[in-house]
């Protein structure tokens, strides 16, 4: 199964089992609709014994924007106690239960990582090992052939050219994008 993040649990909100949610997605409404089927990643397991063990899925029941974030609730989650025990949870949905975009212009994730990342006159970068979703732009990170990596940011004036069918992007970076 190939993972998408879409969120990540941050702290409680309130006393009735609300969460603030960092959302990573661009499709929100979607991906938090109550009823939907999340797929729970835990941070570090609790130490206790008798704590709440996260699930494998937490499913939406309630949501609500706050600020740049949602404040949502999961069904059985409905105390702060068991609202702390999901802080760091990385909220993730199987990238097969995602629709490929209708604009040409648009990917999803999981149709980049993997891809070989070249310049505009055929010479490797590196390879696209995942997606960055920073506030200004969408960063592609790009394992170097050396083994560092690099963050390019993913428009159209740097990444000219997405051919998934030849499974490559086409970059034109500016002098010294690579260097950092």
């Amino acid at each position: 199964m190939d993972l998408r993040t879409v969120g990540r649990i941050g702290r409680p909100h309130g006393i009735r089992g609300e969460v603030l949610v960092e959302v990573r997605t661009d499709d929100p409404d979607e991906r938090f609709a109550p009823g939907k089927v999340l797929i729970a990643e835990p941070g570090a397991s609790p130490s206790d014994p008798a704590a709440y063990r996260v699930p494998d899925r937490l499913t939406v029941e309630a949501v609500r924007a706050h600020q740049g974030r949602l404040i949502v609730v999961f069904e059985g989650v409905y105390d702060r106690n068991v609202a702390e025990a999901l802080r760091g949870v990385v909220l993730s949905v199987d990238s097969a239960d995602i629709a490929d975009p209708t604009d040409p212009d648009e990917f999803n994730d999981h149709q980049l990582v993997g891809l070989a990342a070249v310049t505009t006159s055929g010479e490797t970068l590196g390879e696209v090992v995942r997606i960055d979703h920073a506030p200004a732009s969408d960063m592609l990170v790009l394992r170097r052939p050396e083994g560092r990596t690099a963050l390019v940011p993913f428009v159209k004036a740097i990444v000219p050219e997405v051919d998934l069918a030849g499974g490559r992007v086409v970059v034109d970076p500016p002098e010294g994008l690579l260097d950092l």
